[in-house]
């Protein structure tokens, strides 16, 4: 099992930069990263990057289940404003 602060530090060692968010316990949680490493990439690229950095805990099980919103940091400032995020 991990907790938040784990999955967090697994995205921030591998994005560069990245401001993350992570909800949940056990084995299932909500991500949210900010980071400039998205600026350009489409929505795939950008889970891939996400994924990338925890699918050793995927593939031993110790992540079942994520749900992942990635944000450059402009579209995340868009995002606070209207009420988004």
């Amino acid at each position: 099992m991990m907790n938040p602060e784990q999955v967090q530090a697994l995205l921030e060692a591998g994005i560069e930069g990245a401001q993350v968010s992570v909800q949940g316990g056990g084995s299932r949680f909500d991500i949210a990263v900010v980071a400039e490493a998205f600026d350009g990439l489409s929505r795939v690229r950008r889970q891939q990057l996400v994924y990338g950095c925890i699918n050793a805990s995927i593939a031993d099980g110790t992540i079942h289940a994520v749900t992942i919103q990635t944000y450059t940091p402009a579209e995340w400032d868009k995002a606070q404003r209207m009420g988004l995020a």
